[in-house]
């Protein structure tokens, strides 16, 4: 068992690089059993999983109940139609809707971006989530659909801008923030969850544009990164998560990124190109990612523990995902300036 029932308490073991997913919204007793692997470091939450903060705060607290440290749990929460929870809490805009205002004020816009950011991540770790992936630095290049109004922005300044803004309202609650897609999914038309997105440019243009939000938010302590599913040719043949080009020489090598990459759900189309799921898995860290992500398969998830072989994740860059205490008196601020755009129609 997860649980060392003679001492009554969690089973004292390193987080291993694999975020796996559960089925509903209570812990069944073969997800727990699985989140003991020792391979297994994080659990990734969906729309299925939640019913109201009281059940997500129970479930969180079983989660991280199962081992010491407690596994990392994540969820994709990043306002418009990607927030998988939404009664009890606070309906945050697409960040599409902060780019228009951005447009118009951009001060208040970075200022209201910050407060959203408090608000997501206090009403999140309240109830025991410790990060999202968010935010979104993909540029709105006016071809992708899977982006579309998730992005901030149509150019790098603003993106870089408004996603600076958010980062540190996470920071202000003890989120550490995740920047995707890297190095970028806004110029292809093509949904990596479905197809193999190929984007034809060469470096230049894509260090010229794309990286120039990483490069801005590196410096103010970007604490993760999730690479795209995404073949740039003109630079490797690998999707971005596949590749240690990527992944080693640019982001870490050349950007100078020390904190943690999580792959994208190396069950996605844009992942086949790897192999089988273990092959993914292996291609994956052996580029540079820390942590693999394996969603809505439990079989490919088993299949992947039972093959990967041996692999530790990075304690030290973990740990910078969540810290510290939620400032309650900021979160109500903050709450209070967001509902109060919204009533003043600043955020449509």
């Amino acid at each position: 068992m997860a649980l060392d029932r003679a001492l009554g308490r969690p089973l004292e073991r390193p987080l291993g690089p694999v975020m796996l997913d559960i089925a509903g919204t209570e812990l069944a007793a073969e997800e727990r059993e699985m989140l003991a692997h020792p391979l297994v470091g994080g659990v990734i939450l969906f729309a299925r999983n939640y019913q109201s903060p009281a059940q997500l705060e129970v479930l969180t607290a079983a989660i991280h109940a199962v081992r010491s440290p407690p596994l990392l749990i994540a969820v994709d929460h990043e306002g418009g139609r990607v927030q998988r929870f939404i009664a009890g809490f606070t309906r945050l805009p697409p960040m599409r809707a902060l780019g228009r205002l951005y447009d118009r004020e951009p001060a208040l816009a970075v200022n209201l971006t910050g407060a959203i950011g408090v608000v997501l991540a206090a009403e999140l770790r309240e109830r025991g989530v410790d990060f999202s992936f968010a935010p979104v630095l993909d540029i709105d290049f006016g071809s992708s659909s899977v982006i579309g109004d998730r992005a901030f922005h149509a150019t790098a300044a603003g993106v870089a801008a408004l996603a600076g803004g958010l980062v540190a309202g996470l920071a202000r609650m003890g989120m550490g923030a995740v920047g995707k897609h890297f190095p970028g999914h806004g110029y292809v038309q093509a949904d990596s969850h479905h197809e193999v997105p190929i984007d034809e440019r060469p470096l230049a243009a894509i260090e010229k544009d794309d990286l120039a939000p990483y490069r801005a938010l590196i410096g103010k302590g970007l604490a993760g990164v999730m690479p795209a599913h995404v073949i740039y040719p003109e630079v490797d043949e690998r999707p971005a998560g596949f590749s240690p080009v990527w992944l080693k020489d640019i982001l870490r090598g050349r950007m100078g990124f020390e904190g943690i990459v999580f792959s994208d759900d190396l069950s996605m189309e844009g992942a086949s190109v790897a192999g089988g799921i273990v092959e993914r898995g292996r291609a994956a860290l052996s580029a540079g990612c820390d942590m693999v992500l394996v969603c809505n398969s439990r079989e490919a998830a088993q299949h992947l523990l039972d093959g990967l072989g041996s692999y530790a994740l990075d304690a030290g860059r973990a740990a910078r995902m969540s810290t510290g205490a939620v400032d309650d008196a900021a979160y109500r601020a903050a709450a209070a300036r967001v509902d109060e755009a919204k009533g003043a129609g600043l955020l449509a």
